[in-house]
C-alpha cells in the first residue's frame, strides 16, 4: 500500500488518462483518504459498484488494504489500460456467486440510482459480499443542498460523460436504506474536499463516507 497523496494519485491516473495532467486530483485523493479512514481490516477481494471509468477502483486496489478489486457498471466507460477486472452488468443481478467478495465500495453512485431501486441493489450486494460496504456519497439536508449538489455533479461528471440526473439522500434516508438492505451504519466521516470560497459555496458537510456493517 503506497502513500495516498494527490501527487501519487496523479502519477497513477496519468497512466490511464490525461484529464489530470494540468491539475492534481485533490478531490479524489480526499475521497480515497476518507474511505481509508473508515476502512476496517484487510479485504482480499473487493467489489466496486458503479465504477464509471474505473480509475477510482484502480486507485483502491493500489492504495487501500486489498489484494484485488473487481468493478461493475451498467455501461462500459472503463479506461482500456486498467489492471483491474471490470464487467458490465444489467443493473439488477450482480454476476457473481454468493459471498464472492469480502467487501464492496460504492463511490458517488447511489444518488444517481432511482429511489425505488436502491433497497433491492443493497440486498443484492449483501448476497455477493460477506463483509462491509464502504459508501462515499453526498448528504442533502435542504432544498438548497440539492441545488448545490446538482452543480457539483455537473462539474465533476460532464468531463467523463457521467450521469447528471440525481436524487440525493438525507441522513435519515441513508439510515433507512442501510436498514432496508440488512445493514447498519457503523461509522461516518466527512473530509476537507474544498477550501476558501468553494467551501463557503459548497460546504464539506455535503460529502460523507460511511461503513455499512451487516446486521
Amino acid at each position: 500500500m503506497s502513500d495516498l497523496s494527490a501527487s501519487n494519485l496523479s502519477e497513477l491516473f496519468a497512466q490511464h488518462t490525461n484529464l489530470y495532467s494540468k491539475r492534481l486530483p485533490v478531490y479524489q485523493a480526499e475521497m480515497l483518504n476518507s474511505l481509508l479512514g473508515v476502512w476496517h481490516d484487510h479485504h482480499a477481494r473487493v467489489l466496486d459498484i458503479g465504477g464509471g471509468t474505473g480509475i477510482i477502483a484502480e486507485a483502491v486496489q493500489k492504495f487501500l488494504p486489498t489484494d484485488e478489486v473487481v468493478s461493475v457498471d451498467v455501461v462500459d466507460r472503463y479506461f482500456p489500460t486498467l489492471s483491474i477486472e471490470r464487467q458490465v452488468y444489467d443493473g439488477t443481478h450482480l454476476p457473481f456467486p454468493d459471498n464472492a467478495f469480502e467487501a464492496a465500495t460504492i463511490n458517488n453512485v447511489m444518488h444517481h440510482i432511482p429511489r425505488e431501486v436502491r433497497p433491492a441493489l443493497m440486498r443484492e450486494i449483501r448476497r455477493v459480499v460477506s463483509g462491509p460496504v464502504y459508501v462515499k456519497d453526498h448528504v442533502a439536508c435542504t432544498w438548497l443542498d440539492h441545488k448545490k449538489l446538482t452543480v457539483l455533479d455537473a462539474i465533476g461528471n460532464i468531463p467523463f460523460k457521467g450521469q447528471i440526473e440525481a436524487w440525493y439522500l438525507s441522513e435519515e434516508d441513508w439510515s433507512e436504506l442501510a436498514t432496508q438492505g440488512g445493514y447498519r451504519i457503523s461509522e461516518r466521516s466527512s473530509g476537507n474536499y474544498r477550501s476558501g470560497l468553494m467551501a463557503l459555496l459548497f460546504p464539506n458537510r455535503l460529502e460523507q463516507t460511511m461503513r455499512f456493517e451487516r446486521q
